[in-house]
């Protein structure tokens, strides 16, 4: 990731953060749940290898193309995972950036790794960006709470609350533009 150091380790932080949460939520009993969580950890934690800095750790150039080719195939996952659900799409949207992103990483030259922009489709990353910027928003408007009394629930576990899933995947959004905004 290119941009302040400061910045570049918060978002680090944060994804290897959600990446974390999300391994938790594994422990789940429901199905549902531990294989969303799953394809989760793997997007935070992938993108906080990605966003370190690259003046602390430069990846070798073969690291690239096997990063692509990772989330190319948590790409296809999440295809086939949609047939059941239309919130896998979202998957399928963040998994294609992550390979796109490694794509762009890939094909730029060694020294583009360590100054600002220079990689990427700028039509292809206006996309994303403003999908992810809508996703953010919306996400964000979601959390707010309501006034709803559930009688009789007890505690919920910390892999099955949903307020910390949708907590998690804003965060893994907002990684997401702050990412794409550096490229």
């Amino acid at each position: 990731m290119h941009g302040p150091l400061s910045a570049a380790w918060l978002l680090v932080a944060l994804c290897a953060a959600t990446g974390a949460y999300c391994l938790l939520r594994m422990r789940s009993g429901v199905e549902e749940q531990r294989r969303a969580a799953g394809g989760e950890a793997l997007m935070g934690f992938g993108m906080a290898v990605m966003a370190v800095p690259a003046a602390v750790f430069t990846p070798p150039r073969w690291a690239w193309p096997v990063y692509a080719a990772v989330f190319a195939v948590a790409g296809l996952r999440a295809l086939w995972a949609a047939r059941s659900g239309p919130h896998h799409l979202h998957h399928l949207v963040g998994t294609g950036a992550m390979a796109y992103m490694a794509v762009a990483m890939a094909a730029a030259p060694p020294a583009a790794h360590h100054v600002h922009g220079g990689s990427g489709v700028p039509l292809v990353t206006g996309a994303l960006l403003l999908y992810f910027t809508a996703y953010v928003l919306l996400s964000g408007a979601r959390l707010v709470p309501t006034a709803v009394a559930v009688a009789g629930a007890g505690p919920a576990r910390w892999g099955d609350r949903p307020e910390l899933a949708r907590a998690c995947r804003l965060s893994m959004g907002i990684g997401m533009v702050a990412m794409l905004l550096t490229m």
